[in-house]
């Protein structure tokens, strides 16, 4: 049966700015979007019947129609039923290493990848956009795993206009696993608390999103400035999501105390915090220090860089 293997990455949020409402409901947003090294390994291979399923070795990950991989699958069936029954169902298998549940895009990357999988095995020969237009369907985050690197993405996510990637900036990622953060809840407390501050006119909402183009964190990634990205950090769901769960709010203080680090920020909706330092060395030895300040073995620490890439396929 012909199968592939495909590397998934994680992503972090350099930046993101929540500047109003969409009359599709979601927010219109700003966000500075970072692939990194830490990625779930893919394999998917043609099944020897019509059906879909997901195998996972992780407990916390559903196996059935709500996982976001199955979805994307029955995406593709749905969109290409000629090749569907010429070449059957797909056995998809998720070796995670992203945490879950976290705000690293974990489940949108392993559809991305399905996407991409998909594609190959059924030799479609579809464009990357392509598989971003059909990715924006399921999910905001699902565009920008297909493609990765560094960019910026508008609307809901989902519109992406490439930046220089970054030369590599080490990271240090902590995360409870016993702590989950819903990305609904954090944007539906956001929307609570702070609408007053949202821009209405739709003209203004556009242009607003799009001044993050000439913006002071886009210069410095412009100029390759690590010290000056780290400065420009910017998360508005920091202002909901911290409140509300001490630990991610004292887990992203002592990241911030360490020797070497040139920033720290939670990512997405949370609650992943992460640190950017300049060297492996500097953020092994951050590590090891937050470790000693933190010694909760619930909480996980992985440590990992900057890449240029999306999903790629590797057998």
């Amino acid at each position: 049966m012909p199968a592939y293997t495909l590397i998934a990455p994680a992503k972090i949020n350099l930046y993101l700015e929540i500047i109003g409402d969409r009359p599709d409901g979601f927010h219109e947003l700003a966000m500075i979007l970072q692939s990194i090294e830490l990625a779930d390994h893919i394999d998917i291979r043609s099944a020897s019947t019509e059906s879909i399923s997901v195998y996972c070795d992780h407990p916390q990950v559903p196996t059935d129609k709500s996982n976001l991989a199955y979805r994307a699958a029955a995406l593709m069936a749905a969109e290409f039923p000629q090749a569907f029954s010429k070449y059957g169902g797909v056995d998809i298998t998720i070796k995670k290493n992203i945490p879950v549940a976290a705000g690293l895009a974990g489940g949108s990357t392993n559809a991305a990848a399905v996407l991409v999988g998909i594609d190959l095995l059924w030799q479609l020969g579809l464009t990357q956009s392509e598989l971003a237009q059909l990715g924006a369907t399921l999910g905001s985050d699902i565009p920008f795993c297909v493609a990765g690197g560094t960019v910026i993405a508008t609307g809901r996510g989902e519109q992406l206009s490439p930046l220089p990637s970054l030369d590599t900036i080490y990271i240090v990622l902590g995360k409870y696993r016993s702590l989950e953060v819903s990305t609904a809840w954090a944007y539906k407390t956001y929307r609570q608390q702070f609408s007053d501050t949202y821009i209405r006119d739709t003209q203004d909402l556009l242009a607003r999103a799009n001044a993050v183009h000439s913006g002071a964190i886009v210069k410095a990634i412009l100029n390759q400035d690590a010290l000056e990205i780290a400065h420009q950090l910017h998360n508005d769901l920091e202002r909901v999501v911290l409140p509300e769960y001490p630990q991610v709010m004292e887990q992203r203080a002592i990241f911030a105390q360490q020797a070497g680090v040139l920033g720290t920020m939670m990512s997405g909706s949370g609650p992943t915090v992460f640190a950017l330092l300049p060297t492996l060395q500097q953020a092994e030895a951050a590590k090891q220090q937050i470790r000693k300040a933190i010694p909760n073995e619930d909480l996980e620490l992985l440590v990992t860089r900057t890449i240029t890439h999306g999903i790629r396929v590797t057998s």
